[in-house]
């Protein structure tokens, strides 16, 4: 073709609804519809160009790249530069805070978790639930059995087992983890890691800083597996949306620059002459455009072709075989669009709208459609099947009216400002001139070194420098007064000094300016931290700094739940209907071969996906403080802390550390009172002791003085035998003696009886021989005879001795 396609560009209407949705006439219509919203040319700006154009400037100002233009302008004299010699550079002030803010989100670490919602997940939990809980009725019993029958009949182990439901609620969520949710986060990281998500993570971290805008796509390629990949906001196109994640659109899409043998790849049955006429519409694109022409270099212009992909919302209708079983049930089989009989009693048709997205490739600024299909692979989750999400995931936390704010937005103004202190800085010092001396030369006139030459100001300076000596005149050799009598005096004032001193002032006011309304204070990046202030004050600075970009991690997390999610649905549709399934699964489970069966049965459960983040420094500080208080009062046990210290949940964690401090605190509790018990046992048995020692003291006293009256009583028996028997040898010697006595005293007696019967007879027979004399002496009546004895002893006892002295 000879001549050049022209570019015409309007406003189009949408296509009726009415119209056939799969017809490439309303794929046409549609890609027209959107390039006009778009591309519609006024001037040289449109739609596209001026947010491309516009998002430029924020890259090149976040860069320290942006046109100096405005900067010669506010210093050239009637456009005059000639005068300047400056350095042009500019300052990037901005790239240091971007940088700030996008590293500090990748210090953010957070984890996929994927939670299963369906029914036979949920049944699976309830019977786990139902398990531990019927561990915890029948604790007491179990341990019972174990302790006597060595039997061990508990499911969960007896120290593990909640107390109440308030326990029971965190112990599910802490170490309930069923291998299908497992299985789901590993093919879910695994997924992300091939498609090296860190990165992709780091550039939304960086659009959405820098533009106020990010975006992310997910697709499914037969040969290439599941991607995630990166799309330039600049070249994404949407419709009006106040939504911050774009969930009202009705279509999205992007402007694509490839080369025209890329064509073959999207639509392979093109003709030579069709690529020529797209070649051909590529090269009068760049004229109608003359804006692109800045932003790409012109010797590939004649082989690049600007493409318009999107992807369009719509509703289609399914048909249904709705058959009654003789049961009494009911079957539901899926028919295609021409299934179309009339109802009986045994079936009837149903008609499902649902949502779907169509696809299309528009050559732009042409009516050449290189595709146009119903997009395969859809992602429809379970939960609302009628629905379907797009494969563009986008986010903007500060859009208003379809215009988009951000960090670097907010500093353009101060850096602008900073940039031309920085350049009147430069244009001061190069005019800035050394300290100098004034010399009067009527105060040096005349004056005579003695050496005959002239003094003149040459010499004067030399002294001067050398010396730091003058010699002058107070009068001139007229004898006049003379005025100078300083000569030589020095020039240290200089008014450069003063406005130096001012533009600094003025740079480190904006560079606060901007802190100002960025929120990233010196605390955040540690830059000039202040010697005065205490570690808790800086910290408190640095959490501050992080609330002000809290919106940007939480876009950033919110694309990465979205991206998973819809990762997700695309796993399970691909190992049910993909011919990819078993290659699909090996690839996912390589790493861990013992989840690999519960891959495989992915596409049977319905997941919820969330995000955990893990805690920043601030909040495990925090969390440390509570567990250090906690062990410090003898609230929580080591291995406690041990257990909070490994969930990564913060919320979770500072409830796990209620419920072991509520716990111990039973516990404690507990052991008082068995320690209570166990003193009132101490103190029962001290006292029983006390009495049965009393009482066996008692008994002892008894015994001992029973024992001591057996004694004194056996001592008194052996005393008394022994008297007795001393008695019973006295008594025999007392009677021997008595009856030796007796037997003198009889033999006295005897004797004496017998001495007396004796003296009887004598007196008898001196009494008869006397009587007889009597009777002689009457009857011879002779004289009176005397009878006194004249021996005075008795036997042989002699009288005399009784005689009185």
């Amino acid at each position: 073709m000879d001549s050049k396609p022209s570019i015409i560009i309007n406003t189009n209407p949408f296509p009726s609804d009415d119209m056939e949705k799969s017809s490439k006439e309303f794929g046409l219509l549609t890609g027209k519809a959107i390039e006009g919203e778009w591309f519609r040319r006024s001037g040289i700006s449109c739609r596209f160009y001026d947010k491309y154009g516009y998002f430029n400037n924020l890259r090149l100002y976040a860069r320290g790249e942006q046109s100096i233009a405005k900067y010669k302008a506010a210093l050239a004299h009637e456009g005059d530069l000639s005068y300047l010699n400056i350095n042009w550079d500019n300052v990037p002030i901005a790239a240091k805070f971007v940088d700030i803010v996008v590293n500090g989100m990748q210090d953010r670490m957070y984890e996929i978790k994927a939670q299963a919602q369906d029914i036979m997940s949920a049944d699976e939990k309830n019977i786990f639930q139902e398990m531990v809980q019927a561990d915890m009725v029948a604790k007491d019993v179990l341990l019972a059995t174990k302790d006597e029958l060595g039997i061990d009949m508990f499911n969960v182990q007896p120290d593990d087992l909640p107390d109440n439901n308030e326990e029971l609620s965190l112990y599910m969520q802490l170490k309930y983890k069923p291998s299908i949710e497992i299985a789901e986060e590993v093919a879910i990281n695994t997924i992300f890691e091939n498609n090296d998500y860190i990165n992709v993570k780091r550039q939304i971290d960086y659009d959405q800083t820098v533009l106020g805008l990010a975006v992310a796509k997910h697709s499914f390629y037969p040969n290439a597996g599941l991607k995630v990949e990166y799309v330039d906001p600049a070249n994404f196109i949407f419709s009006y949306t106040e939504m911050p994640d774009f969930s009202d659109c009705y279509y999205f899409g992007e402007i694509k620059q490839v080369h025209y043998s890329e064509l073959i790849k999207i639509k392979p049955d093109l003709t030579d002459e069709e690529i020529t006429e797209i070649k051909d519409s590529g090269s009068a694109w760049y004229n109608y455009y003359p804006i692109t022409r800045t932003y790409y270099d012109n010797a590939f212009t004649k082989d690049l072709v600007t493409l318009l992909f999107f992807n369009y919302k719509a509703t289609k209708k399914y048909k249904y075989k709705k058959k009654y079983l003789n049961n009494g049930g009911e079957r539901i089989i899926k028919k295609d669009e021409s299934f179309n009989v009339e109802a009986n009693d045994m079936f009837e048709v149903v008609d499902m709208p649902k949502t779907v997205w169509y696809e299309g490739v528009l050559v732009a600024g042409t009516n050449i459609m290189l595709k146009w299909e119903l997009a395969e692979n859809m992602v429809r989750p379970k939960s609302a099947a009628q629905d379907a999400f797009p494969m563009y995931v986008c986010y903007a936390p500060r859009m208003y009216n379809g215009r988009f704010d951000s960090i670097v937005k907010r500093m353009i103004p101060f850096i602008d400002n900073i940039q031309l202190v920085h350049l009147k800085l430069q244009q001061i010092q190069a005019r800035v001139v050394p300290d100098g001396v004034f010399i009067d030369a009527d105060g040096i006139n005349e004056v005579d070194l003695g050496t005959g030459q002239a003094y003149n100001p040459e010499d004067a300076l030399k002294l001067y420098f050398q010396t730091g000596s003058v010699i002058g005149r107070s009068y001139t050799g007229d004898g006049e007064f003379n005025n100078a009598r300083v000569p030589i005096q020095e020039l240290t004032k200089s008014s450069g000094q003063d406005k130096i001193s001012s533009l600094v002032y003025s740079y480190n006011h904006y560079l606060n300016m901007i802190r100002d309304v960025t929120g990233l204070n010196e605390a955040r990046d540690g830059s000039t931290p202040s010697a005065d202030a205490l570690v808790g004050v800086q910290k408190l600075a640095a959490l501050n700094s992080n609330t002000a970009t809290r919106h940007i991690l939480d876009a950033g997390l919110s694309m990465t739940k979205k991206l998973a999610e819809c990762v997700s649905i695309r796993i399970s549709d691909i190992l049910e209907f993909s011919p990819y399934r078993e290659q699909f699964a090996m690839q996912i489970g390589k790493y861990n071969l013992a989840i690999l069966d519960d891959i495989k049965e992915l596409y049977l459960r319905d997941f919820g996906i969330f995000i955990e983040l893990m805690p920043d420094e601030e909040e495990k500080q925090m969390l440390e403080e509570n567990i250090k208080i906690a062990l410090q009062t003898g609230q929580i046990f080591l291995d406690d802390a041990i257990d909070i210290r490994n969930v990564k949940n913060i919320k979770l964690a500072n409830e796990l550390l209620k419920v072991k401090r509520k716990k111990r605190e039973v516990l404690v509790q507990e052991q008082k009172q068995q320690e209570m018990q166990m003193q009132a046992q101490m103190n029962q048995q001290s006292a029983m002791a006390a009495s049965q020692g009393r009482l066996q003291e008692a008994e002892m006293g008894a015994q001992y003085k029973a024992q001591l009256k057996e004694i004194e009583t056996a001592m008194e028996i052996k005393k008394m035998q022994f008297e007795v028997n001393a008695k019973k040898e006295l008594m025999e010697i007392e009677f021997n003696y008595n009856m030796q006595l007796k037997g003198i005293e009889v033999d006295g007696m005897k004797k004496v009886n017998d001495e007396k019967e004796q003296a009887k007879d004598k007196r008898v027979d001196l009494q008869a021989s006397r009587q007889s004399e009597l009777i002689e002496q009457r009857q011879k009546e002779l004289p009176a005879k005397n009878f006194e004895s004249t021996n005075d002893s008795l036997g042989d006892f002699d009288l005399e001795s009784f005689a009185p002295r």
